[in-house]
């Protein structure tokens, strides 16, 4: 068993190896995390998109206090629906979940796969949920299977997990470096949840926990898939050659900028002009022999008012690929019934297929896991989505594609 846990954790890296690179690519020109990222970043065209597409995705699907899912009874004997709902949707209104889903709709966007972790809080808080983003760096994923890789100080991991038995190696540095940082895989396989430390050796010697979940708490949504493929493509991913040329042209324009301010200039070597002490500022002097042309001008070649032209039509292409032009705000002006019409079927028609898969692979399982650990509780009767009741989405873009369907 252990040795087949093994070998599907290697296969899950392996399919996630090629992603890692893209991944990356598209936060370096969306989201940068670093100082180098942001020293070769000029054009900010796709993070503002990127902005306005995640508070879209925010205010369409999931707006906060506001009525966006409800249970529906089947039939006189199934559990009293109206209440579980009233019960879920306080318990996600009193947790973190509004403004952790906002990270998740980014990683969305850029990466086209998400993960949130909904965990069951302690009794006594003010909410049954926590939720957490998870980076999809930390996630491997195969059919069936989810492995997260973290790392935290080996003496939070004795604290965790008081009845660990730490392998000999860590024993010595639990007294003498407490701080030192464990690397720790969580897997869930079906139901069957089995934690180790990623140290080396046998996972049979290295297991911290093991347990089964009766839901999964591992919500992994994508925005799109491509036939064959475990992890999604974003909106980013597919602007992306646009949004690299958009940025190497930024960066052209800026460098000849520099010169078009600064010149590039000559000077005959007639032994008079120095040109390590020549310094180019308004009302400075510079001695030349008599005769001489001196310092003078060299015209630059370069003429990039094309430029302009190109960088418009690749910031064009971005918005609309990022849907920046087509899911905007709503104008100042105010919008006749039709223009409200036409605008809510342009929208379902662009996130229609993005919206059903987003309703199976993220709102589903959100509501299926938060309804057992309530039922679990004793907060409400045990009930299931797939016997006692039905779920009704009616976030606003739901009810934009029942407008559209009724048309």
């Amino acid at each position: 068993m252990q040795k087949n846990l093994m070998q599907l954790y290697k296969r899950a890296l392996n399919e996630r190896e090629i992603w890692l690179s893209r991944w990356k690519s598209a936060m370096r020109y969306t989201i940068p995390s670093d100082d180098s990222d942001l020293s070769t970043l000029f054009d900010a065209t796709a993070s503002d998109a990127v902005d306005n597409l995640s508070a879209s995705m925010y205010s369409l699907l999931t707006p906060p206090e506001s009525l966006w899912i409800n249970l529906v009874r089947e039939s006189d004997l199934s559990p009293n629906a109206e209440i579980a709902t009233n019960v879920l949707r306080a318990h996600l209104n009193d947790s973190n979940f509004y403004t952790t889903i906002h990270q998740c709709y980014t990683d969305l966007i850029v990466l086209g796969t998400a993960c949130l972790f909904m965990a069951e809080n302690p009794i006594g808080a003010d909410s049954a949920f926590s939720f957490t983003a998870i980076p999809m760096k930390d996630i491997a994923i195969l059919p069936n299977a989810i492995f997260h890789t973290t790392s935290m100080p080996l003496s939070d991991v004795v604290e965790k997990y008081p009845k660990i038995t730490l392998p000999n190696q860590l024993k010595d540095n639990l007294k003498t470096n407490p701080e030192m940082p464990v690397k720790i895989v969580q897997s869930l396989i079906g139901q069957d949840f089995v934690a180790w430390l990623d140290i080396g050796g046998d996972i049979e010697n290295n297991i911290i926990a093991r347990g089964t979940f009766e839901t999964n708490p591992y919500i992994i949504f994508r925005w799109s898939v491509v036939s064959g493929e475990l992890y999604g493509r974003g909106p980013v991913l597919r602007a992306l050659p646009d949004i690299k040329t958009a940025n190497k042209v930024v960066e052209l324009v800026l460098k000849n900028a520099t010169i078009a301010v600064s010149g590039i200039w000559q000077a005959d070597d007639d032994g008079v002009i120095n040109l390590s002490n020549i310094n180019l500022t308004p009302g400075a002097i510079i001695p030349k022999a008599v005769g001489s042309s001196g310092l003078t001008p060299l015209s630059s070649g370069a003429d990039f008012d094309v430029s302009q032209i190109v960088l418009r039509d690749l910031r064009d292409r971005i918005r609309h690929t990022l849907l920046a032009d087509r899911l905007g705000l709503l104008s100042d002006k105010e919008m006749t019934a039709t223009e409200i019409l036409a605008r809510n079927s342009d929208m379902v028609r662009i996130l229609g297929a993005t919206y059903g898969r987003l309703l199976h692979e993220f709102i589903r399982p959100l509501c299926e896991r938060g309804l057992q650990i309530l039922s679990r509780r004793g907060l409400i009767e045990k009930i299931s989505l797939h016997s006692d009741a039905e779920l009704k989405y009616i976030a606003p873009i739901a009810q934009m594609a029942k407008e559209e369907m009724s048309i």
